[in-house]
């Protein structure tokens, strides 16, 4: 049992945090230069940017508060550096585009989200896979060429909304494969039973009705099932307002209120835990979580450690994860909160 401790408070001592798969401090705003006064011209875009992809809302109301912490944004400022983005035009030419790329003190801007009474958007959140089928007339294509600036346009606002996306790699013999009636039917059950995410995926099916592109989506995410329409004179921004709706349907589902966030204490006594790699899986898991702020180690006895987690939003939001995740299961016996360790 000593050994055990020893071996536990060790890994505890060491654990890191993994790095997340997109960064929800950082903002991206075009700039005409790099001069100081261009940046210090940015900045508060880019804040306004990050605070989107925290909240998940499109719009920040407005309010005394968010005027100040945008008019002091360079307090919140803990780096910064210059890109030059590639981005193709609808006649195929490539421009660069040069911006700022301002990466924001964490604990400083939680702080803001806090004082703004915004709503949290949880920041585990699944990759949506999307499969973009066009229909000219003639044949319906998924994702074709000659539209790569749309599909870069699609791209861009998940960036700036704070979801993760990406696209379907088939090669020549598993695309013939695909039932392309079914994709454009909208089933995402049929996609996620020929190996697309459980968690995230968005069958988004495009064609001209007269002079206009009318875009109609499906989307299965977190369980549910959701759809709409779009549509434009120009395709792109007929994709870009969809995307920018999905980032608002994903985000209302698995936000955060302002009044369910604050300090709270949840004791987790988790079973399963045979082995040091074990513990250190579980720890990690447990740590990067974005609702735990801190972990304590109660005690252990063979196979089950107790764990203290020191929370920033209330207890039911951290169950729901549980649920949703892989990492944890309900126990069959003992108390509500312990779960049985997936190995």
């Amino acid at each position: 049992m000593k050994k055990i401790l020893l071996i536990i408070v060790t890994l505890h001592l060491t654990a890191t945090c993994a790095v997340a798969d997109i960064n929800l401090y950082s903002g991206e705003v075009v700039v005409p230069s790099q001069t100081a006064a261009d940046r210090n011209q940015a900045v508060p875009g880019a804040l306004l940017q990050v605070l989107q992809k925290l909240s998940g809302q499109r719009e920040i109301p407005s309010s005394p508060a968010l005027d100040d912490a945008l008019n002091n944004s360079n307090r919140y400022l803990r780096s910064y550096r210059y890109s030059t983005v590639d981005l193709t035009g609808a006649d195929g030419v490539i421009t660069g585009e040069l911006r700022l790329v301002a990466q924001f003190m964490q604990a400083e801007v939680d702080s803001v989200v806090q004082q703004l009474g915004l709503p949290r958007w949880r920041q585990e959140r699944p990759e949506v896979q999307l499969w973009v089928v066009i229909d000219d007339g003639l044949n319906r294509q998924l994702k074709p060429l000659e539209f790569a600036y749309a599909w870069e346009s699609m791209e861009q606002v998940a960036a700036v909304r704070g979801l993760p996306v990406g696209w379907p790699e088939l090669d020549e013999e598993e695309l013939q494969l695909v039932d392309m009636r079914l994709v454009w039917g909208g089933f995402t059950d049929y996609l996620v039973e020929r190996g697309a995410p459980e968690d995230g995926v968005a069958i988004i099916a495009a064609r001209r009705e007269g002079p206009q592109w009318v875009v109609r989506w499906n989307l299965a995410s977190g369980g549910q099932s959701m759809n709409w329409q779009s549509s434009d004179f120009e395709l792109m921004y007929a994709l870009s307002e969809g995307m920018n709706v999905m980032a608002d349907q994903i985000a209302m589902s698995n936000a955060i209120a302002a009044s369910e966030q604050g300090d709270s204490i949840m004791d987790l006594m988790i079973g399963g835990i045979n082995n040091a790699s074990a513990y250190a899986d579980c720890l990690d898991y447990l740590q990067n979580l974005s609702l735990v702020d801190s972990v304590d180690i109660l005690g252990a006895n063979p196979g089950i450690v107790n764990f203290r987690l020191y929370l920033n939003a209330s207890a039911e939001h951290l169950t729901d994860a549980f649920e949703s995740g892989s990492m944890l299961l309900p126990a069959r016996a003992g108390s509500d909160y312990e779960y049985e360790f997936l190995h």
